[in-house]
């Protein structure tokens, strides 16, 4: 067995509250880049909203090119409940596609009460784009050693 390929992340960003997306982006592909995992244009998906995340995101997981999906998003309240439905219906969808592909997802979705609070954790030393590739290198790596122990241990059945 040769060595491993590199890891390889997908990341998806919702065009909607593109001025905050841009940052998480803008942090996420600067963190990876920088552990030696950088994306390629190619692999920088956008979808319309936080909602459309998850189908975005299980497709890349299905390709089986991607040990990881970052997604990222903002939604911030505003004076009806959208809010809370996007935020729980989005975090929820991640998390069965997560399970589903077995693929790491990060939520480097923002789920604010104001633009102020967007902006303050999109950018910076508190930039959440960070934090979520942080997450899904972790995750990819932690797996991949699962893996790869279970490859090794595992028992031959004879006769069963």
């Amino acid at each position: 067995m040769g060595p491993r390929p590199p890891i390889r992340f997908a990341i998806v960003a919702s065009r909607f509250n593109p001025e905050i997306t841009q940052g998480l982006l803008e942090g996420a592909r600067t963190y990876l880049a920088g552990q030696g995992a950088a994306v390629c244009d190619e692999d920088v998906i956008a979808a319309s909203g936080a909602f459309e995340l998850p189908l975005i995101a299980q497709s890349l997981a299905r390709t089986g090119r991607y040990d990881g999906v970052i997604c990222l998003g903002a939604v911030i309240k505003g004076e009806t409940a959208h809010f809370e439905f996007i935020s729980l219906a989005t975090s929820v969808g991640l998390m069965n596609v997560s399970l589903a592909t077995d693929t790491p997802m990060a939520f480097g979705v923002l789920t604010t009460y104001s633009d102020e609070q967007a902006a303050a954790r999109s950018r910076g030393a508190d930039n959440k784009g960070v934090e979520a590739a942080r997450a899904c290198l972790e995750q990819a790596r932690v797996l991949r050693a699962i893996r790869a122990r279970a490859d090794v241990d595992r028992p031959e059945r004879s006769g069963v």
